[in-house]
């Protein structure tokens, strides 16, 4: 079975043979699990803030969004921990 660290490695499936088939041979790593749960328990400690994003682009997210099962804004936010500890590992 191959583990995946990033949403992103979940394709966008053209039926639900094809995703039983994703899902049968592949799963998400521990890390990436323990924060889509550990998002959650984040909220209560969140900022609000407000971000002004082109229309066609935060459609195109909400899409992938649902193709994934997630909160749009919670996948917003687990690409922007990705791309910080990329970053950070980087320095």
């Amino acid at each position: 079975m191959r583990t995946f660290a990033k949403w992103e490695e979940v394709p966008l499936f053209d039926s639900e043979e094809a995703e039983a088939a994703f899902w049968a041979e592949n799963r998400p790593s521990l890390r990436l699990m323990e924060t889509a749960v550990a998002g959650g328990a984040e909220a209560a400690e969140s900022v609000t803030i407000t971000l002004r994003i082109d229309p066609r682009m935060l459609a195109r997210i909400k899409r992938l969004a649902r193709a994934r099962y997630l909160n749009y804004q919670s996948m917003i936010k687990q690409w922007l921990s990705e791309r910080m500890e990329d970053e950070m590992r980087e320095r």
